[in-house]
Order: structure tokens, then C-alpha cells, then sequence
């Protein structure tokens, strides 16, 4: 899956080490993480990626640079409810030079199509924590609409901060 700026690809073992280091941007685990910000292991991401290629209700998407080739995140499909046919995704850009500048958005295009276009799936679920303006303007750009918020859910820096529910249906998709 190729656009302009990115493409997708398998998650490789090689991209395991970027992995690492990005999900230990700050950035990163304070925008991801629904538990105690903490500084994530080598050992805990390489449990990962192997954990991934065992599963079968989720599929994982290296995000490289169409440009340079280079690894700069990741995005997929968490979990898959076969029976409701919904299901739950995420995307994170890990390279601070390539956030808010278009990458992460196309990059959810390109997750959009595959799930829309290969995967019997009605409804396309993701949250979000209420404080990341940049990664909510993104997915309001690919079609995404707020359906809820847990109010008070994340506590980050000694505040509270909602969780926003947020989805795209597949008639809102073919728009």
C-alpha cells in the first residue's frame, strides 16, 4: 500500500530496534499509553513483535518513507470482532522530524483503504486521548467522527484528561 509520502509494509524484526527507541519518546509513551507513562525495554518490544506474528485478529504496518525508505512507525488493526464485523486500530509516528506534516494522516488513508477495501468490516473504532489535538485532526481529516468521551480517564502531569471514542463507518468511508 503506497501513497505519495508513505507506504506500508510488513513489520520486519529489523524495524524492532526503531521501535524501541520511539516508543521511548516522550511524545510517543505520553500519547499511547493508557497506563503509568514508563519507559519501555528492548526486551518488552521484541515480546511484541513476536506476540504479533501468532495473532490472528490483528495485522501490523510498518510506516516508511516513500521518498527515503526510512522507518518511521507504525499503524494496524489491534483486534479484529469478527461477529459485530468492527474493529479496534492505532498508528503512532515515532520520528519527531515526520509529525505534523502529513505522514501519519496518509498513512491512515492507506490503513483505511486496506481495511475497507480486504476485510469484511462495517465499523472502525479507534481512541484517543483527549489532549492530542494533532492526532485528532488527523483522523477528523480521513473521516473519523467523535462518538464519546470517558471524562477524566487519563492521568497525565498531574491533570485528568478525557479519552475520546472515535469511529468511521464504511458508508462514511466510501464518501
Amino acid at each position: 500500500m503506497k501513497g505519495s509520502k508513505v507506504y506500508l509494509r510488513a513489520v520486519e524484526r529489523k524495524d524492532v530496534e526503531l521501535a524501541y527507541k520511539y516508543m521511548n519518546n516522550e511524545d510517543s509513551f505520553y500519547n499511547l499509553s493508557v497506563g503509568v507513562p514508563y519507559p519501555m525495554n528492548f526486551d518488552n518490544e521484541m515480546d511484541w513483535y513476536e506476540s504479533q506474528r501468532k495473532k490472528s485478529d490483528s495485522y501490523n504496518f510498518a510506516i516508511c518513507t516513500v521518498e527515503d525508505d526510512l522507518y518511521i512507525g507504525g499503524c494496524g488493526i489491534n483486534s479484529i470482532d469478527w461477529n459485530n464485523r468492527s474493529c479496534n486500530i492505532g498508528i503512532f509516528i515515532g520520528d519527531d522530524r515526520f509529525k505534523s506534516k502529513g505522514f501519519g494522516t496518509e498513512a491512515m488513508a492507506l490503513l483505511l483503504a486496506f481495511i475497507f477495501k480486504q476485510i469484511s468490516v462495517e465499523r472502525v473504532e479507534l481512541r484517543v486521548f483527549g489532549f492530542n489535538d494533532r492526532a485528532i485532526k488527523s483522523y477528523i481529516k480521513n473521516g473519523f467522527v467523535e462518538e464519546g468521551r470517558l471524562r477524566n480517564a487519563i492521568y497525565r502531569n498531574g491533570a485528568f484528561h478525557d479519552e475520546v471514542i472515535m469511529s468511521i463507518l464504511r458508508t462514511e468511508y466510501k464518501k
